[in-house]
């Protein structure tokens, strides 16, 4: 199997991108496949959730052409899985490349150095759909998309459809992976109608899995644990099991 470059991303904040970034790419570690996670969120949520932290050596050092991605790259406590971390600095980069040659293929260029030693490279992007985002877009093959089961869900998703229309242009590759419903109150119909209306919009790119609201989801990156180590029994937990069972199927 070739690498697949996943980008995971939704401009919209708070719709559980991190979250599913961060435990699908390691129980796919645990499953056996060699991982590597790149933290594009200069808020670096990935990076303290898979319990790093980031000294000199972090993405943005990469994006500004100063380090090799061998150089920043570290393997975590958890299986098979790598990752090269983010912190706030990452901020200042899309200002400092503003006036940059080929800027949207900062990241294109680091990756293939390393993608033949990974089986997966997942890619969390910002809340944005800045410079960041786009380097993302462009280095991947395919995005996924999380999307939150409450009103406005579809919002932003339009402005992300429209995004990666315009990233083709530059990456003709690059498809849609698949959707992820997020954030499931079962107990609501309000839920139950946006999940509807989501399959509807994206046909079988959703995945059957749903990720429920889970209070466990939240607590788990606070300790810099999966919620697979922090609570393997949680709905949570058995949720993204089968979410990454189902992703892996698809491959």
């Amino acid at each position: 199997m070739n690498t697949q470059i996943i980008a995971v991303a939704n401009q919209k904040g708070g719709v559980g991108k991190t979250t599913t970034a961060v435990n699908l790419s390691a129980l796919l570690g645990a499953m056996g496949q060699r991982v590597l996670m790149i933290d594009l969120d200069p808020q670096g949520n990935t990076t303290s959730g898979l319990g790093m932290e980031v000294d000199d050596k972090s993405i943005y050092e990469v994006i500004m052409g100063r380090m090799k991605l061998t150089d920043v790259m570290e393997e975590t406590e958890f299986k098979n899985l790598s990752i090269a971390g983010s912190d706030v600095r990452l901020a200042n980069a899309e200002l400092e490349l503003v006036e940059v040659e080929k800027r949207e293929y900062r990241l294109k260029t680091a990756v293939q150095s390393v993608q033949q030693d990974f089986d997966f490279i997942f890619i969390d992007c910002p809340p944005s759909l800045g410079l960041l985002t786009i380097n993302a877009l462009g280095a991947a093959d395919s995005v996924l998309i999380p999307i939150q089961c409450e009103y406005f869900a579809l919002e932003g998703v339009s402005a992300l459809m429209g995004t990666i229309q315009k990233v083709q242009k530059m990456n003709r590759h690059l498809a849609i992976e698949g959707v992820v419903l997020t954030m499931l109150d079962a107990r609501t119909n309000l839920g139950v109608q946006v999940a509807q209306e989501v399959r509807k919009v994206f046909k079988n790119k959703v995945y059957q899995t749903v990720i429920p609201r889970n209070v466990r989801l939240g607590e788990a990156p606070s300790h810099g644990l999966t919620i697979s180590l922090y609570d393997p029994r949680s709905l949570g937990a058995q949720s993204y099991q089968q979410l990454a069972k189902e992703f892996l199927a698809r491959e």
